[in-house]
């Protein structure tokens, strides 16, 4: 049983994305957290801040420690985080007398954060590859129908003859500069999240930059300072996400009028009626438009996730997380039913 539509053994199959999904999973997130302990603990042996032999041992006792998820779940429900259970756990496991070295000078923001930049790393890679794929569909339907005659229609009325190249000029352009900017997002949201107790990095002293640099290095992220108040990148990426999913609404809307006039689109594969077996529904087309809508509904949740009082704020992060996996999600499976709509059209234009 589930609340949503995007794990849903039902509505998933049109709603959701299974490989989107995966990184929000308990384990994808644990995993990720696990990369960052093992990361800090190298960055900070190789910068003096703990010894050589507590840092082989902690990642000695990572590559084979398995946390207790029911001790992890009772955490969260008491801290808010799995983070302080998880170190309890950890340090355990490393026992005396290296145990406390784990996770030091950082604080679980650093852990929850960086853990997201890590999959949502992955998740861009994902995203990129299903929005070229998008692209690519709606070239060929170009370079099929695009010399043929389409009504222009202005204000759902129609206007003059048009090319059916210019209608998927509409549909194809925002896509190619969601392209340019994803490059642009990618460079400013994939960075390392390092500020310890309150963002200072006190613990580490003037050792705290190189050790931010080398974890950010050995994580496959790009350093910053510390941001954990600052949410404005996530945001961006947010509204990133809602204006992708936004202009594959508008190809959704555009399909779905013209499979209602019937005479300048041909689709195969829509949906049937338990009622009207005549029938033959643009499902893809209309969870486009569902999605769309979803996602900038989602947004302003995201915008007011920016107001983090002081140096750290539980219930603006907290609201974060009710909310971007689920955009995620939605604009992954848009790009999967776009590309899959623009597949179905047998005849465009005339």
């Amino acid at each position: 049983m589930t609340v949503s539509p995007f794990d849903h053994p039902l509505l998933s199959a049109l709603l959701g994305d299974e490989e989107a999904s995966r990184h929000f999973s308990v384990e994808a997130e644990i995993e990720a957290a696990l990369a960052f302990e093992c990361a800090l603990a190298e960055a900070e042996a190789e910068n003096g801040i703990i010894a050589r032999d507590a840092a082989a041992a902690i990642v000695t006792a990572l590559a084979s420690f398995r946390p207790d998820t029911a001790l992890l779940r009772a955490g969260v429900a008491k801290d808010g985080v799995m983070v302080p259970e998880l170190v309890r756990q950890i340090r355990a496991a490393v026992g005396e007398p290296h145990g406390d070295k784990v996770h030091f000078g950082a604080t679980s923001q650093d852990v929850i954060d960086t853990s997201l930049m890590l999959r949502l790393k992955a998740i861009v890679e994902h995203i990129g590859l299903l929005l070229t794929e998008t692209v690519l569909r709606l070239t060929s339907l170009e370079e099929r129908f695009g010399g043929r005659a389409l009504t222009g229609m202005t204000r759902m009325q129609p206007a003059i003859p048009i090319q059916v190249t210019d209608r998927i000029t509409a549909w194809r352009g925002p896509l190619q500069r969601h392209q340019e900017r994803l490059s642009d997002q990618a460079r400013r949201l994939l960075v390392v999240q390092f500020g310890g107790a309150a963002g200072t990095l006190e613990r580490l002293g003037d050792k705290g930059p190189p050790v931010r640099a080398a974890l950010a290095a050995k994580l496959g992220l790009a350093d910053a300072p510390q941001w954990q108040s600052q949410r404005d990148t996530l945001a961006d990426f947010a509204g990133w996400l809602s204006l992708l999913t936004g202009s594959l609404g508008k190809f959704g809307q555009d399909i779905a009028l013209m499979a209602q006039g019937g005479t300048d689109i041909a689709l195969s594969g829509g949906g049937s009626s338990s009622a009207m077996p005549h029938k033959q529904n643009p499902v893809k087309a209309e969870a486009l438009v569902a999605l769309a809508r979803f996602n900038a509904t989602q947004l302003s949740g995201m915008h007011q996730a920016l107001v983090h009082e002081q140096e750290r704020s539980g219930a603006a992060w907290t609201l974060e997380w009710l909310l971007l996996p689920q955009m995620v999600v939605a604009t992954a499976a848009s790009l999967r039913l776009a590309a899959e709509l623009a597949g179905q059209i047998e005849s465009l234009g005339h």
